[in-house]
């Protein structure tokens, strides 16, 4: 063999090797090691949080991820991680997934891929009556509490660019900063918003959801980028749940009338991976 021709041949077998068709496929991966690890938050009442009796992780996304690991033939292995952590942890091979209340927008789909939109909510703000705050607008100037690493802020800048905004490590941290007299407002998914008060009994009189919407958040399961067999085995599992009624059975379980969110009923379907934003 001519100089010239080993020299192309080494080239093509280098290119192969570090070529993305070359790369092992995670899904594979997966169920070679019999487990799927997925990055929950945790702390985010009803779609993951623990149960205090049973101190394993239950909710809304627990049980779609508990899905998603029946449908591959896995164990599913829950993995807390916070806020800001939750992109870093996937794209650093630390957890598989992510079901961890991870809104779906254009700016994220440069970092990782989602999967169908299994929850549609939108981010409001919360206040305490004494204030005497009824309108986002009276917020300019004034301390806005919230989690760091979320869309939360950034939407309510949006709305009122003269807010200071102030950040926690947890929502929870955001909230207790708020009975605390730390801000005047507190910046979340309205679900959460909710589920929070709820949990003051009744105490909860004393707070007041603001009726503005910052935006609106579509939640979905993040995934590697790239990983086309993870998302369609995700996407899958979601339409088959869609499908079966099973879909509107757990929303109805974790928001339903009979739930601490108390949600009259589901807005939406579990069919798309497409955003305006």
């Amino acid at each position: 063999m001519s100089i010239r021709s080993k020299l192309l041949l080494a080239a093509a077998v280098a290119t192969s090797l570090f070529s993305p068709l070359a790369q092992a496929d995670q899904l594979d991966d997966i169920k070679k090691k019999g487990e799927v690890v997925i990055g929950v938050l945790g702390i985010d009442e009803p779609n993951s949080f623990v149960d205090p009796k049973t101190r394993e992780f239950i909710g809304y996304e627990i049980d779609l991820a508990k899905a998603v690991a029946r449908k591959i033939g896995v164990k599913p292995v829950f993995k807390q991680v916070a806020v800001a952590a939750r992109i870093p942890e996937l794209q650093q091979g630390h957890v598989d997934l992510l079901a961890a209340s991870l809104t779906h927008n254009k700016e994220r789909e440069s970092q990782v891929d989602f999967g169908l939109t299994h929850l549609v909510t939108g981010s409001k703000v919360l206040v305490k009556k004494s204030s005497g705050i009824q309108n986002l607008s009276e917020l300019a100037g004034k301390k806005a509490l919230t989690v760091k690493g979320g869309t939360q802020g950034p939407n309510l800048l949006r709305a009122v660019p003269t807010a200071d905004v102030v950040t926690f490590e947890t929502t929870q941290q955001a909230f207790q900063a708020l009975q605390q007299g730390k801000g005047v407002a507190y910046v979340n998914d309205e679900v959460s918003l909710l589920s929070d008060v709820a949990k003051l009994g009744a105490a909860g009189k004393d707070y007041l959801v603001l009726p503005q919407n910052l935006n609106i958040e579509p939640l979905a399961f993040g995934i590697r980028k790239g990983e086309t067999a993870v998302k369609a085995a995700v996407d899958q599992t979601l339409r088959e749940l869609e499908k079966s009624g099973e879909a509107e059975k757990l929303f109805l379980k974790w928001y339903g009338p009979e739930s601490r969110i108390k949600f009259a009923k589901r807005h939406f379907k579990i069919e798309s991976d497409k955003v305006d934003q």
